[in-house]
């Protein structure tokens, strides 16, 4: 049983959280560190470097640099495609500025990674793996032909072969290992940024709701009088118009058509009002409501309800919007992935409600179990056929239905267990999928005694 798992927003607009003036400000400080590294190399540590070509090639990105910050605003936002060009760049300038100063026996090899790992974060897999094949390549490059760097007195200066192939391993190593482990990272961290924004676009979605309620109660409230006023004027009428028999009906019609509206808004009002009552409600109820939806879809739908001691009678939980929309997505999943059955169970005792949507579909798959109520996003490939009859295509994996049901139940308190029955050979037994969602009793169960007066609406 899985889930639609939709993309909020495409992968060619990730790169739109990457500014132009961070991208700016983090190549000024490159430059800054370039140019204080060579002078002191040279001038302090006494080591000989050719410091025209090597200063031209920062002055490289310092052109580019001013020509981003007068041609650009710094507010705007980077294309994938302007994140990679400016990243290559990057990851030539610093080649070339290695091959000048040493190649791999310079120890600033290392920042090779960083363009990398940039891309990584912010670009995607096919960006970043191209890349670091050039990262790579460049690395094998430095190891076979640089400048070799000699102290001033003319003494070179180097490493063993044993130590320059380790150097070479490291810095692939790290390339390979940092791009890939950022890059899941970030995409695991946009994920779970999707589908929070799409459980607080279900929760304000039903806040609207209420809002709405709210506001046909208000319309109740304030057309009473004018329709008031309509249906009294209408009774003088007809009380002068005695011997004109062709208008009395006219008007009888008008009253009539008055009180009409009035019922109709009185009885919108009652089911739009903020009433008290209408914010707890017998547990069944609230399950057959969130079931409502998908009991008309061509599978059976049972309810079973019972006591886990005789002191505790059925009893009368919070009807939350969270609660009723996270039970309605389970339900909705059963449904779904059901051969013929959905069992809808709920039993309680005085310190816990336990509430199990089960099916008699082919369950979870079991290599995701332990992962179910993630965002995370499984493509599956167009050519690749279903496993079975209830393995529906429209569905790429476990994601937002149940990450959203998930996250709002635990709102209200409850615990959720993703769980496969055992296969039998009845089918009439539960078989496929179940989830368990247990509250303790004091988060769920509706307050006892007066509910107070309703907020009155204006």
């Amino acid at each position: 049983m899985t889930a639609v798992a939709p993309e909020i927003r495409p992968r060619a607009m990730r790169s739109d959280a990457l500014r132009l003036r961070t991208s700016i400000l983090i190549r000024w400080a490159a430059i800054a560190g370039q140019v204080v590294t060579i002078l002191a190399a040279h001038l302090a540590f006494g080591v000989e470097l050719p410091l025209g070509p090597g200063l031209l090639v920062i002055g490289a990105s310092v052109i580019l640099n001013l020509i981003l910050v007068f041609m650009n605003p710094g507010t705007s936002a980077l294309t994938e495609r302007q994140v990679f060009l400016l990243l290559a760049f990057d990851l030539a300038q610093l080649v070339l500025l290695l091959w000048l100063t040493g190649g791999l026996t310079n120890p600033f090899v290392v920042l090779l990674v960083a363009p990398v790992t940039i891309s990584a974060m912010a670009l995607s897999a096919r960006a970043t793996l191209l890349l670091g094949t050039a990262a790579v390549l460049a690395s094998t490059l430095l190891a076979i032909t640089y400048v070799p760097l000699a102290m001033r007195d003319g003494q070179p200066f180097g490493v063993p072969p044993l130590f320059a192939f380790g150097f070479w391993l490291a810095v692939v190593t790290g390339i390979a290992f940092l791009g890939l482990y950022t890059h899941r990272v970030a995409k695991e961290m946009h994920a779970m940024q999707d589908a929070l924004l799409a459980t607080q676009m279900a929760l304000a979605r039903a806040q609207k709701l209420t809002d709405l309620g709210g506001v046909v109660a208000a319309a109740a409230h304030e057309l009473g009088t004018p329709l008031a006023t309509i249906k009294l004027v209408s009774a003088e009428l007809m009380d002068e118009l005695d011997d004109r028999p062709e208008l009395v009906s006219d008007v009888q019609l008008i009253r009539d058509q008055a009180d009409r509206c009035r019922e109709i808004l009185r009885g919108m009002g009652r089911a739009g009002k903020d009433d008290l009552q209408l914010r707890q409600a017998p547990l069944e109820a609230v399950l057959r409501e969130a079931a409502e939806p998908h009991i008309a879809r061509g599978k059976t739908v049972h309810f079973q309800l019972a006591a886990l001691d005789d002191e505790t009678g059925p009893p009368v939980i919070l009807r939350q919007p969270e609660v009723i929309h996270g039970l309605r997505n389970l339900i909705q999943n059963a449904v779904d992935f059901a051969r013929a059955n959905v069992w809808i169970e709920a039993d309680w005792m005085t310190t816990r409600l336990v509430i199990r949507i089960s099916d008699d579909g082919p369950g979870y798959p079991a290599q995701i179990l332990g992962r179910i109520g993630e965002p995370f996003m499984r493509n599956r490939r167009a050519d690749q056929p279903p496993r079975n009859q209830y393995d529906r295509p429209e569905y790429d994996g476990m994601g937002l239905g149940l990450f959203i049901a998930k996250t709002l139940l635990e709102r209200t308190g409850a615990e959720l267990t993703f769980a496969n029955a055992a296969e039998t050979d009845d089918p009439s037994t539960q078989r496929g999928a179940i989830v368990e969602v247990v509250w303790p009793m004091e988060r769920i169960s509706a307050p006892r005694g007066a509910l107070g007066d309703n907020p009155l609406n204006t």
